[in-house]
């Protein structure tokens, strides 16, 4: 508090440091009279009243809010994931560049069936980026190409998708034994596609398939399901 020093040598307090100090009291009093006025004619008590009739209404609208989040949440964590097409391998289903929606539940309900497309990282590297192909051989199958025809178990496998013709066999020459959990996969495209037939691809482990291919968002001329 500044002081000025008066003629007979006393400290005085300044004049506009006086009048702050009594327009802060008067504040002070006159909101500690304006809440006695509420109390005393009930404003306080329905305004409390209003309140607890209006938190079962707020506290319901938080809990439905906050289930559709979560289901927001759940939906783009186990169907809207994205995974780039690398290579047209998969035409004409999909193309290169194509973003892709992958469904990541799917399997924790059912196993990979012959036809879907699936997305996996091949011997499950981590470094590698994401294949996208069509499963055709199934755990304990025995796959066999013979002149440009797919062999299951001995009997020809009878495709309902468009594809190219086989000319690299690569290791399926001589038929491939599925072991448990294993999947053979082929790009739609056989003449472009590093699948299967490939080393560095070779059996697919269920652990290693990330989910199915099922939906294109993008661009939005090849959108749509995934067939």
């Amino acid at each position: 508090m500044r002081r000025i020093r008066g003629a007979a040598g006393r400290d005085r307090v300044r004049p506009g440091k006086r009048n702050y100090d009594l327009e802060k009291r008067r504040r002070r009093l006159e909101r500690k009279r304006r809440r006695q006025e509420m109390k005393e004619d009930g404003t306080i008590n329905e305004a409390v009243q209003v309140i607890r009739e209006g938190l079962p209404y707020v506290c319901g609208w938080i809990i439905k809010i906050g289930v559709v989040l979560l289901f927001a949440f759940a939906y783009v964590w186990f169907f809207g994931q994205k995974v780039s097409m690398v290579g047209d391998s998969m035409k004409p289903v999909l193309s290169n560049g194509d973003m892709v929606l992958v469904n990541r539940i799917v399997y924790n309900a059912m196993t990979p069936g012959r036809g879907d497309v699936v997305v996996f990282k091949p011997k499950g590297n981590k470094n590698s980026h994401y294949y996208i192909k069509r499963v055709i051989g199934l755990p304990g199958e025995t796959v066999e190409v013979i002149e440009n025809s797919i062999f299951i178990d001995g009997e020809r496998l009878e495709e309902e998708y468009e594809t190219s013709d086989i000319s690299d066999l690569g290791i399926a020459a001589d038929g491939v034994e599925l072991g448990e959990n294993e999947y053979f996969v082929l790009g739609d495209d056989r003449e472009n596609s590093e699948d299967s037939r490939s080393a560095d691809v070779g059996n697919v482990r269920r652990k290693d398939i990330y989910g199915k291919a099922w939906f294109v968002s993008s661009p939005l001329k090849h959108a749509g399901f995934i067939r």
